[in-house]
């Protein structure tokens, strides 16, 4: 199989669904949102020490999840590939609640805003954090446009999980500046 096609170089690719779509699309702005956030987790999970390889399955699952909210991101609104496709659930927000509860209790509490960095692992994490946002804020913009009242659902479910996820990526940066013996940096205003 060629990894490169042609196909798409009149400004045009492909849905999952199989429609072709232009790539300014709002679908392919938020899954190519969500598919740049899970490049950059693929960094912070690489960037942590072996002994921290719980944290790293923790986030490889976070990945597989982010798989599955781009594959149903990347369908047409009413399309029956949506039906075969793995439902974001509101399980998937409540696991992440329950690890920033976990992690946030080994953490100092937070007096101050703080500036994104540290140690590379928290910087990723930071960067991480600000992909999410920019990933749920066009997610955000996709309900309008949707005809399918069970696509509205799962789609609100993956905003929901994009806001848990970009306060989970806060709490491991300031995790990971933690295993590494660092403070945050409290932001002077």
């Amino acid at each position: 199989m060629k990894i490169y096609t042609g196909s798409g170089d009149r400004g045009k690719t492909s849905l999952f669904s199989g429609e072709r779509v232009s790539k300014s699309d709002p679908l392919v702005e938020a899954y190519g949102d969500v598919d740049e956030l899970n490049s950059i987790l693929g960094g912070l999970a690489a960037s942590l020490p072996p002994e921290e390889g719980e944290l790293v399955e923790e986030i490889q699952q976070i990945q597989s999840v982010l798989m599955h909210i781009g594959a149903r991101l990347a369908v047409t609104p009413g399309s029956p590939v949506s039906a075969e496709l793995e439902e974001i659930t509101e399980e998937h927000s409540k696991g992440l609640e329950s690890a920033i509860d976990r992690m946030d209790e080994s953490l100092p509490t937070l007096k101050d805003f703080v500036l994104p960095g540290g140690h590379i692992s928290a910087a990723w994490a930071h960067v991480a954090r600000a992909v999410c946002r920019r990933a749920e804020r066009h997610v955000v913009r996709l309900p309008t446009t949707q005809t399918a009242s069970e696509d509205s659902e799962q789609l609100r479910n993956v905003v929901v999980y994009l806001n848990r996820l970009s306060d989970y990526l806060f709490v491991v940066a300031r995790l990971c500046n933690q295993i590494h013996g660092l403070s945050d940096t409290p932001w002077k205003k």
